[in-house]
């Protein structure tokens, strides 16, 4: 099918939805440096070392990915094609629900 400038509001819908995984991958990396610099009394340096790794790495993840649903949403969009299915809100899950179990979990053995 030939290439067609979309819609400009969806065009702006899947912008916004980009910029939502922006803010996410800012709270992550926001959250890991946190655990690192302000939970100085929870746990061992060690594991909060681990955490603030996993947070940051999270939130590179998301906004590597959020760019590559941006662009592939975008091309469908061009093509006429159907939207591409995403992983990305179930790895998210993933992502904070481990960060908020283990956040849990140091707090209660404090």
């Amino acid at each position: 099918m030939k290439d067609s400038e979309p819609d400009y509001r969806f065009t702006l819908a899947n912008e916004r939805t980009y910029l939502a995984y922006v803010r996410t991958a800012l709270a992550l990396d926001g959250a890991g440096l946190a655990v690192v610099q302000f939970l100085t009394k929870v746990g061992n340096q060690r594991g909060r070392a681990i955490v603030a790794t996993l947070l940051v790495l999270g939130g590179l993840g998301t906004i590597l990915a959020g760019f590559a649903r941006w662009r592939s949403v975008q091309a469908a969009m061009r093509h006429g094609e159907p939207l591409p299915h995403s992983w990305i809100p179930l790895a998210l899950t993933a992502i904070i629900g481990i960060g908020s179990l283990a956040a849990a979990i140091a707090l209660a053995l404090r």
